[in-house]
């Protein structure tokens, strides 16, 4: 009996451990595969951060730089997601890339709003109606911006302009690894 109590609060302080908040936690792939340490991170906000207005509508509304690093082995591709949760009309579409090249590992500051860029990327359409990124315009309050990188087994046969669903459907089945990055906006009145 004893050591089935040991055994218990064992299990239970793993968990506690494992689900500490505010850490790049590791991703399972979809493939059920090894779990990885796969993280993203920006020189311009820390994760959990205010985003600088440069980033945003109210500065020169141009993309943050990003770094990854960790991918999951067999990574031959990368896609990149970045919403806002906390919109009035539900959750807003701020960017969304695919076949980013898995090095070198980063994301330049300005990516350029072309459909399909030099490096073989493509962008799709935000919920501005546009092309590439569009950077924080809250209405009111401050809001949370999530930059998810997932780590893919193949390039993605997506046309470029394609809209958020249709990613994730092309996405299905090829996901290796998951990270992302948080940043907060709030307009200043």
């Amino acid at each position: 009996m004893e050591l089935a109590k040991k055994t218990i609060w064992i299990v239970v302080f793993l968990f506690a451990v494992s689900c500490r908040p505010n850490e790049q936690a590791p991703y399972p792939s979809e493939q059920g595969g090894q779990t990885m340490s796969f993280k993203l991170t920006s020189p311009a906000f820390a994760d959990g951060q205010m985003i600088p207005s440069k980033y945003t509508a109210d500065g020169d509304n141009v993309s943050p730089p990003l770094a990854w690093e960790g991918l999951p082995p067999g990574t031959q591709s990368l896609a990149l997601i970045c919403d806002d949760p906390d919109a009035p009309v539900g959750t807003w579409v701020h960017w969304l890339m695919w076949n980013i090249p898995a090095t070198p590992p980063s994301l330049r500051e300005n990516v350029p709003p072309q459909k399909q860029l030099p490096n073989g990327s493509r962008q799709g359409v935000n919920d501005f109606g546009r092309i590439g990124y569009g950077g924080p315009a809250p209405p009111s309050g401050t809001h949370r911006y999530y930059f998810r990188l997932y780590a893919l087994d193949t390039m993605l046969d997506l046309p470029a302009g394609a809209s958020r669903g249709q990613l994730e459907k092309a996405m299905k089945g090829h996901i290796l690894g998951q990270t992302q990055l948080m940043g907060k906006y709030s307009r200043q009145r």
